[in-house]
């Protein structure tokens, strides 16, 4: 058992599947004695309800609002003093989160500048990075193909613009790769597959 809270992320395109492997991680954890708190942006907070409104077409905005809006919820989520990222961390206890910054530069930066995108969360980046940015890649066709089986569509859910956004993914690694631990894990047909190599690498890089 870890005497110190890891901060460990899960970026993915739309249908990755990385909820799924995220809640499944949280179980192994928990299961080596780790205290786990799974969290998730946008968030459940006023700013998350609303970024969520704005992404089902409830409520009318554009790409810049819509990337403010993101580097706002976020940081209430690091600094919130009851339920925040910081706040669990300083208690020991291991945070699972359901996309970070890496989702607004390679959502948000492909349709308004991404150098704007980066300045609106610097704040951010610099209260916290994260021990582990998990990667869970899957074809955009293929993705699509799970979003379509949704009972509602959400704003980036087209193959266009998930090919777009995957592309922007994989360059932003790169750019970031001297400061940023990124693992890139396969979603494969067998979830059960896709949990044994995230837990591998888990085991691998911090002994849990």
């Amino acid at each position: 058992m870890s005497t110190k809270g890891k901060f460990i992320v899960f970026e993915g395109c739309d249908g990755s599947g990385k909820s799924t492997q995220l809640k499944l991680l949280a179980n192994y954890l928990e299961s080596k004695g780790e205290e786990v708190f799974l969290t998730r942006e946008p968030t459940d907070s006023p700013f998350g309800s609303l970024i969520h409104s704005c992404l089902t077409g409830r409520v009318a905005t554009d790409e810049y609002t819509i990337a403010a809006m993101f580097a706002a919820d976020r940081l209430d989520h690091i600094r919130n003093r009851s339920n925040g990222i910081l706040q669990k961390l300083g208690e020991g206890v291991t945070v699972l989160c359901d996309r970070f910054y890496f989702s607004s530069f390679a959502y948000n930066g492909g349709f308004v500048p991404l150098e704007w995108v980066i300045s609106l969360n610097t704040p951010a980046m610099e209260a916290i990075t994260p021990d582990l940015t998990i990667f869970i890649d899957l074809s955009p066709e293929e993705a699509m193909g799970r979003v379509a089986r949704r009972s509602e569509k959400e704003r980036y859910e087209t193959l266009e613009k998930q090919k777009l956004i995957r592309e922007n993914y994989f360059a932003l690694f790169e750019r970031f790769k001297e400061r940023e631990k990124v693992a890139v894990v396969l979603s494969e047909k067998d979830k059960e597959t896709t949990q044994a190599n995230i837990r591998r690498i888990i085991d691998g890089a911090f002994g849990f």
